[in-house]
């Protein structure tokens, strides 16, 4: 990983580290700053969907004790490819595309835990919303156990386009929620396919559930009635490894 600092802040450093492309997770913006600066930083971060959150001085002085003038940046420790470019690099050298797309999965340790069962099991991506994911740090990294250092991590500016495009592309849309209706070993998983797992407490979102071809749900035990978002990945990532080893 890079030697620069995760947090970039002041404004000159945080416009020279985007004029010069750096990988910027999100930025943290003054509530009620404007003028020529904030009319440029939006105009990049638009161009390049890096979500920008207006927030109180308060917040900024907690999250840095340095002289932010009202902006910081949080840098992406891992770069951020295009998922089109990714799906068809996989149908140009004969494979069959296994992506994994997460709606707001906000948990570190839960999103770090995805990407190494996606990575074991043989996932080509993961696709998260640029806004409401967990961070992508040092210490997402180190709960992935590196993975995130392997598997390409897409964020995507409206995940809905991106579903879209991918079903476009040939992709089966596959949600995974208790109600699905079929069991994972029941499900086609050889086929080009983007399997999606809901955030921590909403689950999948209705605008997500109604694009979906097919839904699968996990067969439970017991008084608890749902599995962790990242055991589900992990259940879902090994059936698609069995059926495409088979």
């Amino acid at each position: 990983m890079s030697d620069l600092p995760q947090l970039i802040y002041g404004w000159h450093p945080v416009l020279e580290a985007l004029e010069a492309n750096h990988p910027i997770e999100k930025i943290l913006l003054r509530k009620g700053i404007s003028g020529k600066g904030a009319e440029q930083l939006l105009r990049i971060t638009q161009e390049r969907n890096i979500p920008v959150q207006e927030v109180p001085q308060e917040k900024l002085n907690r999250t840095t004790r340095g002289q932010h003038q009202g902006l910081i940046a949080f840098r992406s420790v891992v770069p951020n490819p295009d998922i089109q470019d990714i799906v068809a690099q996989i149908f140009e050298a004969g494979q069959s595309p296994f992506i994994v797309l997460l709606d707001q999965v906000s948990d570190v340790r839960n999103m770090g835990a995805i990407a190494r069962s996606a990575l074991c099991f043989g996932a080509h991506a993961l696709v998260i919303p640029s806004r409401g994911s967990a961070l992508i740090s040092e210490d997402t990294i180190k709960s992935s156990a590196g993975a995130l250092l392997h598997l390409p991590l897409c964020r995507v500016w409206n995940l809905k386009d991106t579903i879209r495009e991918l079903k476009e592309s040939g992709l089966h849309f596959f949600a995974v929620h208790e109600k699905g209706e079929l069991q994972p070993s029941k499900a086609d998983l050889n086929q080009p396919l983007m399997l999606m797992l809901g955030s921590e407490h909403e689950g999948i979102s209705p605008a997500y559930l109604s694009l979906a071809d097919s839904s699968i749900s996990i067969p439970q035990t017991g008084p608890v009635s749902s599995l962790n978002v990242s055991v589900a990945a992990g259940i879902l990532a090994y059936e698609t490894f069995k059926q495409r080893k088979a």
